[in-house]
C-alpha cells in the first residue's frame, strides 16, 4: 500500500509541487492534498486514484519498495 509519506518523499526526490503531481496523475489537487495528508492517508481514497498517482511517479522514475526484514515502507529513483 503506498503511504502519504511515500508520496511526499516522491515529490520531493523529482522536485514535484503537489499541482505538478496532480496535472501527472489527471487528478484534483485536492485528492492530492488528502493522500499525503497522514491523517487522512491513502488508506480512505479510491483505489483508482492511489495507482494514479503510483502510476504518474512511476512513469517520472520512482520504485516504490514495500515494508520488509529491512525495514520500512520506501522509494527509490530507477537506476
Amino acid at each position: 500500500m503506498l503511504t502519504a509519506g511515500q508520496i511526499r518523499a516522491a515529490r520531493a526526490l523529482l522536485d514535484w509541487s503537489q499541482p505538478q503531481l496532480a496535472e501527472a496523475a489527471g487528478l484534483s489537487l485536492m485528492s492530492i492534498r488528502r493522500m499525503e495528508d497522514p491523517k487522512i492517508g491513502t488508506a480512505q481514497r479510491a483505489a483508482a486514484n492511489v495507482e494514479a498517482v503510483r502510476a504518474a511517479l512511476d512513469v517520472a522514475g520512482v520504485v516504490f519498495l514495500e515494508a520488509g526484514e529491512q525495514g520500512g515502507p520506501g522509494l527509490r529513483l530507477k537506476a
